[in-house]
């Protein structure tokens, strides 16, 4: 997902938009934009030349992919790729423009691109949550710590009557050439924010500058904010708290984005409103039945589940509670399918050494033979205990169905679509399997 927007509202196009899509929402606002239509519009020139701009670097994978991962800074800011492109060699390469050929940007401070921003920088914070937070809800309130334009200086940095003068590095451009070898032959121009003042174009002096803020023209104030996870949100949910964040001189506050980590759950596997679950039977509940509490829900209730008569169970049986599953964001009335995995334990030998094992067996059904018909060579083998860790870590050349085709995703392979409720197309589940209640 990329980090910056600001050239993919350019042209009016999704960040996920193709090449295709790109193309041609740039061929549709050039015809619109285009200054000879909007002769009376002092900013067409530059709002055409802003468009074409956007369109050269989004058309470009290599530098689509930088932008995304790293905004405008990875074009042209420090410790972003140095042999990145020259975004006044796009204009002149885009509209004809010869050698020595000059266009000016707006960094916004160096940190967005052409037109400066509107607001504050977002601040974008990872949150962890449980299963059973998500499945319940929940509302907490944090401490948090932004910045707001300083109340002695309003925002200038400056101590009293004092001003700031233009920043002598950058000539109060805010910005400065850096230059790197490509090749033999083809030295490379990015701009970055300029190390002295900042990007800001100017500086004060040291005894010029507010004593509060300390000519930085923000300072810290702590806020409490609150949080509410609602009920079924995915994994990846953004809880957007507008105004929260960092605050820039003659700018309204950015936002806090809490972006939900849902942890792994010991019991429970969630694919979108479906949950899955693995539970253990003794092997008299697998050709007896049982009627019995099978598994302790996320909040709190015990689902008892009855099987039916003279149904023999097998290890590996899925068997699906309706409308146990998840809550569906927005409509937590709605929810998904809880799957289970029943696994039959076998008896222990200390149970085996307590029965008359002759009756036992009568009662059994009667033992496999020999494979017929019998191979000319027989050897025998000695009987020797193992584990699939062990098979797994000698990269078994066997797919990974070999061992259990229902669940591949027990190896570390497959995804959200490689499980199923076989008694229902249209119902479709997909986590690895989980850890037995």
């Amino acid at each position: 997902m990329a980090i910056e927007t600001e050239l993919y509202d350019v042209l009016g196009v999704s960040p996920t938009a193709t090449g295709d899509e790109i193309k041609k929402a740039y061929r549709k606002k050039a015809r619109n934009l285009h200054p000879d239509k909007n002769p009376n519009d002092p900013e067409a020139i530059q709002n055409f030349q802003e468009l074409g701009a956007a369109y050269e670097i989004l058309n470009d994978p290599n530098t689509r992919e930088v932008y995304d991962s790293f905004g405008m800074q990875g074009l042209a800011g420090p410790g972003g790729p140095q042999n990145g492109p020259d975004m006044g060699d796009i204009f002149a390469q885009f509209f004809g423009g010869g050698p020595g050929a000059s266009f000016d940007f707006d960094f916004g401070n160096a940190r967005g691109p052409f037109r400066k921003r509107n607001k504050g920088e977002d601040s974008v914070i990872p949150y962890d949550v449980t299963l059973e937070e998500i499945y319940n809800g929940k509302t907490v309130k944090v401490n948090m710590e932004k910045e707001v334009e300083c109340g002695v200086c309003k925002g200038s940095g400056a101590k009293g009557n004092a001003k700031a003068k233009p920043c002598v590095t950058c000539e109060g451009k805010g910005w400065k050439h850096v230059y790197s070898q490509v090749s033999t032959v083809r030295i490379a121009t990015t701009r970055a924010p300029c190390t002295d003042c900042h990007g800001a174009g100017e500086t004060l002096r040291e005894k010029d500058r507010c004593k509060k803020c300390k000519g930085e023209k923000v300072v810290q104030e702590k806020t409490r904010q609150e949080i509410r996870v609602e009920r079924g949100m995915p994994n990846g949910q953004r809880i957007v708290l507008a105004g929260a964040g960092d605050q820039e001189p003659g700018l309204p506050p950015g936002d806090v984005i809490f972006v939900l980590k849902t942890q792994r759950h010991e019991s429970f596997e969630r694919s979108g409103s479906d949950l899955l679950s693995t539970v253990s039977i003794t092997l008299s509940e697998a050709l007896l039945g049982f009627d019995r509490i099978l598994i302790n829900h996320l909040d709190g209730r015990g689902v008892r589940v009855t099987s039916p008569k003279g149904k023999v169970l097998t290890s590996g049986m899925t068997i699906v509670l309706r409308n146990e599953g998840m809550p569906t964001y927005k409509n937590p009335d709605v929810r998904g399918n809880l799957y289970i995995v029943l696994k039959v334990e076998m008896p222990s030998e200390e149970w085996m050494s307590t029965v008359d094992q002759k009756a036992l067996a009568a009662l059994l059904p009667p033992k496999k033979t020999d494979i017929e018909p019998l191979p000319e060579i027989v050897d025998d083998v000695a009987f020797e205990e193992s584990t699939l860790t062990e098979v797994r870590a000698r990269s078994f050349p066997a797919g990974s169905g070999f061992f259990d085709q229902a669940f591949p995703s027990q190896f570390g392979e497959g995804d959200e679509n490689d499980w199923e409720d076989d008694d229902d197309d249209d119902d479709e589940g997909g986590p690895p399997e989980c850890q037995p209640q």
